[in-house]
């Protein structure tokens, strides 16, 4: 990659070091390759289609053709199942004998009988999902004035990891618990947007309804200056479930 540009084209940073602005996330399966070009993943690792480009752009073309997806007899494409995947391989073996009669869902034959020790497709799809927000509202101390409605800072994602990530997928920041197993519970997610609505349509998009909420009610924070308005503010949380 280096050979491929001068060094004017490469960026550097004040110290003068190259500076490469890329997934700094993925760049550590990168560097875990390129110590012993061996690919291991997580088991549920939904980013395939990413770190392949990240491949690509640091010119790994085996690594690339590992993580690209394969096309079968059939001309259907499945993703290439490696041995650390086995959730995403009982998944795929799951759904398959299902939606085979499907011309448009077609599996390979292969795929569709991977690791039966794998979880099923009921008791990995089935679960909670709670989210909560705090917020802030504030009304001003003349009637005329427009009150200012909820303000959600953030939004955050309670329930198993594997779950969160098939519901919310890229929308989903797990910088504060990065590497929780699939099927282990988190309380640490939080939403990359700050809307309610948008959250609520993701679940249900994907068959959850919800069967609960609670909240604290309210409290107002008032400043010392009299010319200032209240800000009340409450913690919020929904609980989402899919059976």
């Amino acid at each position: 990659m280096f050979s491929q540009k001068t060094p004017k084209d490469l960026a550097r940073d004040s110290k003068g070091r190259y500076f490469l602005d890329r997934d700094g996330f993925l760049f550590r399966y990168i560097l875990d390759y390129l110590r012993d070009l061996n690919l291991v993943l997580p088991d549920y690792f939904p980013e395939k289609c990413r770190l392949q480009r990240e491949a690509e752009f640091f010119q790994l073309h085996d690594l690339s053709k590992r993580l690209s997806p394969k096309v079968s007899k059939e001309d259907s494409v499945s993703e290439d199942i490696s041995q650390s995947d086995p959730e995403e391989a009982g998944f795929l073996s799951a759904v398959g004998g299902s939606i085979a009669s499907m011309e448009t869902l077609r599996l390979v034959p292969s795929v569709r009988s991977a690791n039966p020790r794998s979880p099923s497709l009921e008791s990995r799809r089935s679960g909670y999902i709670t989210i909560g927000y705090r917020g802030s509202y504030t009304i001003g101390r003349d009637t005329q004035t427009d009150a200012k409605f909820r303000r959600v800072a953030r939004i955050t994602v309670c329930g198993k990891t594997s779950l969160a990530k098939e519901v919310f997928g890229d929308t989903l920041n797990e910088s504060r618990d990065p590497d929780r197993p699939p099927e282990r519970y988190t309380s640490r997610y939080y939403l990359k947007f700050n809307f309610l609505e948008q959250a609520f349509d993701k679940l249900t998009e994907v068959g959850f309804h919800m069967v609960a909420c609670s909240s604290t009610g309210t409290c107002a924070y008032a400043s010392n200056d009299p010319g200032e308005d209240k800000i009340w503010t409450s913690y919020t949380e929904y609980v989402f479930c899919r059976e």
